[in-house]
């Protein structure tokens, strides 16, 4: 499914039953980092399908000078960056993070269950606190687990600039866990 760098697909190449396969294999990555970005499940889930929606429609812009996965990740930024910066984002406060209490097993105990409540609120506060730049980064290496050269990629820089960054965001966080209640 993933094109070689000299050759993009077309979407007569991708017949239906692939999308599904890209979506099954990409939507619940796509789904947590817009749930990292914008903290709302139901945005979220708006995001995940908008960036499947927009990759289908401009599939013939895709050059295969990065994986699929990459390539959609870029899409999903570029798509919360949007909505974070348009006027009904900065005015409607997000509901509470139901996410994080799906993290929990089923078998843990009540009190198991609230710590990782508490702990998921207390991790997302102190990346809210951070400049977007670094909880970009923290995310994709470490939520995401991409390479250094993916992300760079994605944040258009170079390898060593986000290897640096990457330091001082790591850096920033712990100060801030520090920090929060």
């Amino acid at each position: 499914m993933s094109a070689t760098p000299t050759t993009s697909p077309d979407r007569a190449e991708l017949a239906p039953n692939s999308w599904v396969e890209l979506y099954e294999q990409h939507s619940r990555n796509v789904y947590y980092l817009a749930l990292r970005t914008l903290g709302d499940p139901t945005s979220a889930q708006d995001v995940t399908h908008d960036v499947f929606l927009k990759a289908f429609r401009s599939l013939e812009r895709f050059r295969g000078r990065a994986s699929l996965r990459t390539w959609l990740y870029r899409i999903t930024i570029n798509h919360c960056r949007s909505l974070l910066a348009s006027w009904q984002r900065r005015n409607v406060v997000p509901t509470d993070n139901v996410e994080i209490l799906d993290s929990a097993s089923n078998t843990d105990s009540p009190l198991r269950v609230l710590e990782v409540a508490e702990l998921g609120e207390r991790i997302q506060k102190t990346l809210d606190a951070l400049p977007e730049e670094y909880s970009l980064l923290l995310l994709l290496v470490a939520d995401e687990q991409l390479s250094y050269q993916e992300v760079a990629s994605l944040t258009e820089q170079t390898a060593d600039a986000v290897r640096g960054k990457l330091y001082r965001a790591r850096k920033a966080f712990i100060e801030q866990f520090q920090k929060t209640e």
